[in-house]
């Protein structure tokens, strides 16, 4: 076989290699899986145990202080993981900003979880005027999320819990406030 022969066999399979990959990237973290019965969403990055209990978990807030998920027991529960360098992340924060502005008082807590730099996560929350609790982590963080159902650490990942405790809704990728307001408005 000739040299040049043997660097075109190289770059298609590199070039196939490459075109799988990406695929199954955008599978992942960006196709919307189709929709079971109820209201969670399962997909191999969605896989929250709907009906189960929240688990317990304790992390970092911007001022360094270790909150407990615990303190927020008895509310309506919005658990959103994202980042600064997150497209999808940072469109959905403002109308989660909104919804807990116009809801907070009937029992509505969002809590971010950020999987950043403190200080990037510090800079972006204060821009925006983020109005809930921003919690920081690392590989922390992203335990909490697979705990949480995010197996492959997709971001965004949102996770609703009831005031009992249970969750009752999970989806990975962007959550519109559309869908937010259905899942949300009957628990509260």
């Amino acid at each position: 076989m000739s040299r040049n022969t043997r660097i075109t066999i190289f770059f298609t399979v590199l070039g196939l290699a490459g075109a799988a990959g990406g695929f199954l990237t955008w599978r992942l973290f960006f196709a919307e899986p189709p929709a079971p019965g109820g209201v969670a969403e399962a997909s191999p990055v969605a896989l929250a145990e709907i009906g189960s209990r929240r688990p317990d978990f304790r992390l970092r807030d911007l001022g360094g202080t270790v909150r407990d998920v615990k303190e927020w027991d008895g509310q309506v529960l919005a658990i959103n993981f994202w980042a600064t360098w997150c497209p999808p992340c940072r469109r959905e924060i403002p109308y989660f900003i909104a919804l807990q502005n116009e809801l907070g008082e009937r029992g509505l807590q969002f809590v971010g979880i950020a999987i950043d730099d403190r200080e990037a996560v510090a800079e972006f929350v204060d821009a925006l005027g983020v109005n809930y609790p921003t919690l920081v982590g690392q590989a922390d963080a992203m335990e909490v999320g697979r705990s949480l159902g995010n197996a492959f650490g997709a971001l965004p990942y949102t996770v609703v819990v009831d005031r009992q405790g249970v969750m009752v809704f999970a989806k990975r990728g962007e959550l519109s406030r559309e869908q937010a307001e259905e899942v949300i408005l009957p628990l509260l």
